[in-house]
């Protein structure tokens, strides 16, 4: 059981807690535990929802037949690199200056603690025929496979639903309040391996160099222009990421290489639109070297968006009321949960300024997590309005 002095109400308290748990994925850390225990006590409904060694946590209060508002978010972090690099223990939750310093006060162990903490305020005198749903992975920084997608494949099967969906991802680039998600980018990685015959670099005519011809693709796939973007989106982007021969000799001619591509696209495009498009490439330059390049696509998510309107409004207005300054509405930086989410509801973004997640010294202003369940807190409410 918690400490019975512990306050789950303080959104401060709450973050400490949660980063002295160390959750790095796929561990869970005592995270979910604690919030599990945190919300039983306040009333709410508790389901574990384990899978593929991930630890995930549903909580429900109110009735299913009831108007419901979800949030998503994730307890686990990613590795702290070299401890000795860090200015305080990263599973500390040091106070210094202002700021909480630890891995995940950031990303996202404040935005996790200030819906807790708004939504127990909330139930404790909340209106009758509402209701409210907590979906916390331990997988986002993963594999993402046994995590939210776990979540709402149970939600699917036990007859759970949520009309709307806040993710309490870090949002902001700068300042509190100044940008919230609506929607995200797709992302795919292409990965190429060019095949030939290996020889002396003496006779190249004796050999099939691939190392070229894969050059040649690289270098045209990084030239293309996806497009100029769209009404909600920037332009679409191919990044090279890797080329590797994996040869250290001079004299040698190799028989393989390899290539990797990471493509973050708008909704101009589809995943099987745009590897249709990459195979063509491949064939091209392929039948125009004669070395054989094979490809195989993984894709982390496809582009969507929640179009403007009322769920958008709301959030912006409650930023909006709390810090002063109306959030741009943005589809901006890389894939997040809110991808799984938009399958089953309309799903809007809004956390913390997100400047040092994943960093050495990883820190929070701990002003703006209590500021954070301010601007949650009269999401929720203003919701059920």
């Amino acid at each position: 059981m918690p400490n019975p002095t512990f306050d789950p109400t303080d959104p401060i308290a709450l973050t400490a807690r949660l980063v002295k748990c160390a959750s790095v994925t796929p561990n869970e850390g005592g995270a979910l535990v604690l919030l599990e225990d945190l919300l039983t006590n306040a009333g709410f409904d508790c389901t574990r929802i384990d899978r593929g060694g991930i630890a995930n946590l549903f909580a429900r209060w109110g009735e299913k037949d009831a108007p419901t508002l979800g949030f998503n978010g994730h307890t686990d972090v990613v590795p702290v690199g070299d401890t000795d690099a860090w200015t305080f223990d990263p599973f500390g939750a040091t106070i210094q200056d202002g700021f909480m310093f630890g891995r995940g006060t950031t990303d996202m162990k404040s935005g996790v603690a200030a819906w807790v903490a708004a939504a127990i305020d909330f139930v404790a005198d909340a209106p009758k025929g509402v209701s409210l749903i907590l979906t916390i992975t331990g997988d986002e920084e993963g594999d993402a496979t046994d995590g939210t997608i776990a979540i709402l494949d149970w939600m699917a099967n036990a007859g759970e639903s949520m009309d709307a969906c806040i993710v309490g991802e870090p949002t902001c680039p700068n300042t509190m309040g100044e940008m919230m998600k609506i929607g995200r980018r797709g992302s795919m990685t292409a990965y190429f391996t060019a095949r030939g015959v290996q020889g002396h670099s003496a006779y190249p005519h004796r050999a099939l160099n691939p190392v070229p011809a894969l050059a040649q693709l690289i270098t045209e796939l990084a030239a293309h222009e996806l497009d100029q973007g769209t009404d909600h989106f920037d332009a679409s982007t191919l990044a090279v990421t890797t080329f590797d021969t994996g040869n250290p000799a001079t004299n040698v001619i190799p028989a393989e290489c390899h290539a990797t591509a990471n493509i973050r696209f708008n909704d101009a495009h589809s995943s099987d639109s745009l590897t249709r498009w990459l195979d063509d490439q491949v064939a091209r330059v392929s039948k125009a070297t004669g070395v054989d390049i094979e490809m195989r696509v993984t894709v982390s998510g496809e582009s969507f968006i929640t179009p403007p309107g009322p769920l958008s409004d709301l959030v912006a207005s409650a930023v909006e009321a709390e810090t002063g300054q109306r959030p741009e509405a943005s589809t901006t930086g890389g894939t997040s949960d809110a991808r799984f989410v938009k399958n089953i509801c309309p799903v809007v973004e809004f956390g913390l300024v997100g400047k040092t997640m994943h960093q050495v010294d990883e820190c929070v202003d701990v002003s703006q997590i209590a500021q954070l369940k301010s601007i949650y807190s009269r999401i929720i409410q203003d919701y059920f309005a």
